[in-house]
């Protein structure tokens, strides 16, 4: 039950964000339910004891891979479904717990929380990256510059 309210309440705000960044109109929902099955696989991957570094590459390279394959079949920018994909998973509080840690004199609790923080941030940007390596390869293949003989 309470999943199915995160759920939700994930699809309402990635929309919402969506509206704020421009997003086109035919892909908010979609965005949003991108969004919504991402938060989904994270909470699922830490249900199931993952890692948080590891369940958040997982969700994002599920993101990103979902939002190149329906912007081919839609024909829109694959950013405006990846940005409204990947955000449920930005490590915002832990960013800001770690900023309230360094302010209040707690450095190891501060460098703690900034640690995982980034590595939660490279995870996002590591699923970015490995499925746009996929969908790029193999582009190239054929169209390569050949010399005149």
């Amino acid at each position: 039950m309470q999943l199915t309210i995160e759920l939700i309440i994930t699809f309402i705000a990635t929309v919402a964000f969506g509206i704020i960044f421009s997003v086109p109109k035919r892909a908010l929902l979609i965005g949003g339910a991108i969004g919504m099955v991402t938060w989904g696989i994270l909470q699922g991957g830490l249900h199931f004891e993952v890692s948080p570094v590891v369940s958040t590459a997982i969700a994002s390279l599920s993101a990103a891979t979902t939002s190149h394959f329906l912007a081919k079949r839609i024909r829109i920018p694959v950013t405006a479904l990846a940005i409204p994909g990947i955000l449920p998973l930005v490590p915002g509080s832990r960013a800001y717990f770690t900023m309230l840690s360094f302010v209040e004199g707690d450095y190891l609790t501060g460098l703690e929380f900034g640690v995982q923080t980034m590595l939660q941030a490279g995870a996002i940007a590591s699923g970015l990256v490995f499925a746009l390596a996929i969908f790029s390869f193999g582009k190239g293949i054929g169209h390569r510059y050949e010399p005149n003989r």
